[in-house]
């Protein structure tokens, strides 16, 4: 697993231009700002998190899981169940984790101060999927770590999981266009670009919908799957009614809006 950072991201660049590209040739709404706009932030804090969390927790998920293999943690290290079964119940357990850790960074408030960052982007496009702030990246990983821990993840799983939940996350923030049976369908197996759109809407009850990232059945099984948004997916508005001024979008101001008033930027608005 000496290899597993150069993995990840040769994975994470390839699905970045492929979705970025498959955007731009059949894109599903108008931009509201330009990439020029957003993009910087958007991939800056992208830069920012990937060198927080090698200082921060200098273990990956991976290597982690691979200490607890060695010793013995967890519950799958401890019942007689083989190998590759184990890898298939432990993908699908920590899409389960990812999801209930979802729903509660939307339930709690401190909680939803730090991801409503990730809301507040004015368009969704394959930037926004890893558009998180600092903070909240890192809670996540512990409690990431946690869930290895607890359920004695395969190597294999946790870095299959990972490669996943980024590729998944950029695709289904992807501002592309989907055929619209194919869609129908592919929301059975993985969440769609149509079906996360309805999470990113301004509107709550729709905000408060379609947590998955990978797996689209958790929603269906705990009643948070919204099939579509009520405007239309051209006419929704995206976003949060706090943050809407363009000069939102910089830097510096997203990693300052978890500490901010809920209104004061959408009161008095920010120079650009």
């Amino acid at each position: 697993m000496s290899n597993e950072p150069l993995i990840r991201f040769g994975f994470f660049l390839g699905v970045f231009i492929l979705v970025a590209v498959w955007e731009a040739l059949a894109p599903r709404r108008e931009r509201q700002l330009s990439r020029w706009a957003r993009w910087p932030a958007n991939l800056g804090i992208v830069a920012l998190n990937t060198a927080l969390v090698r200082l921060l927790l200098p273990t990956t998920a991976v290597a982690f899981a691979l200490v607890g293999e060695q010793r013995g943690w967890g519950l799958l290290n401890n019942v007689d169940l083989s190998h590759w079964p184990a890898v298939v119940l432990a993908i699908l357990a920590l899409d389960l984790a990812i999801y209930l850790q979802h729903v509660l960074f939307h339930a709690v408030p401190v909680l939803w101060r730090l991801h409503r960052m990730h809301h507040a982007d004015l368009d969704i496009d394959v930037t926004t999927g890893a558009r998180f702030h600092p903070i909240e990246i890192a809670a996540s990983m512990i409690l990431k770590l946690a869930a290895i821990a607890a359920l004695g993840a395969p190597v294999e799983a946790v870095l299959a999981f990972e490669i996943l939940l980024n590729s998944t996350a950029m695709f289904n923030h992807a501002n592309l266009r989907l055929p619209a049976r194919l869609d129908r369908g592919l929301r059975w197996i993985v969440v769609t670009p149509d079906m996360h759109r309805v999470h990113h809407s301004i509107v709550p009850r729709e905000t408060n919908s379609n947590f998955g990232f990978n797996a689209p059945w958790w929603d269906r099984l705990f009643g948070t799957y919204r099939a579509q948004p009520a405007a239309g997916h051209e006419a929704m508005t995206i976003g949060i009614e706090q943050f809407r001024a363009p000069g939102e979008q910089r830097l510096d101001r997203m990693l300052t809006q978890p500490f901010r008033d809920d209104t004061s930027a959408a009161n008095r608005g920010v120079p650009t």
